[in-house]
């Protein structure tokens, strides 16, 4: 089973060593970045299941590094630690996505929680999209529901020439493949040897 990937960024190198070294000793694979623009230059390379930031850095800050994330995806948790001063700014960052905050110094227990909690939204965000991707298809007929501007499951059966007609516009010939067309005659010339 893959590792659950954590980018932890701070420009204290002693939170950087005791976080990742705590957290890795849990079992989590994590990338440690000594700013925000290294972490965004990681951010942009490879995956990560959660960012862990500093809110005030030098240079790139917390917020930054939060809208990085966020853009690249909407749904990638991060964690903003903040010092008692910077309560105001740590506020702004979950009005603008943060998914958690952490004052600074924290317990190894309340920032295992705080992870943990986080990860296990994200995965229930994943298993969302993931449904809400799906295209109802009956299993008899073959028609689609389509539910869009509709709650789940209320939306209207419709065939599959409509619904992609009402999606994008394109309209369909019907004809028969090879094989469906020598089955055709098959059974119509069996029909008539009857």
């Amino acid at each position: 089973m893959r590792k659950i990937t954590i980018l932890l960024v701070d420009d204290e190198k002693i939170i950087l060593k005791t976080i990742s070294k705590y957290l890795r000793g849990e079992g989590y694979d994590v990338s440690t970045a000594e700013n925000g623009d290294r972490a965004i230059v990681k951010l942009n390379q490879q995956h990560f299941d959660l960012v862990v930031t500093d809110l005030m850095m030098e240079g790139l800050d917390g917020i930054q590094v939060l809208k990085q994330a966020k853009k690249n995806d909407p749904m990638l948790p991060v964690i903003i630690l903040t010092g008692y001063g910077d309560m105001v700014t740590a506020i702004d960052a979950l009005r603008l996505g943060a998914d958690d905050y952490l004052l600074k110094p924290c317990g190894n227990e309340e920032l295992l929680f705080r992870v943990s909690s986080c990860l296990d939204k994200y995965e229930l965000k994943k298993k969302i999209k993931l449904y809400e991707d799906i295209l109802p298809i009956c299993a008899v007929c073959k028609k689609i529901r389509d539910d869009t501007g509709k709650g789940p499951g209320e939306g209207e059966w419709m065939s599959v020439e409509a619904y992609i007609n009402n999606k994008t516009g394109v309209r369909f010939s019907h004809g028969y493949c090879k094989e469906c067309g020598k089955e055709f005659l098959d059974s119509i010339r069996s029909a008539k040897g009857k």
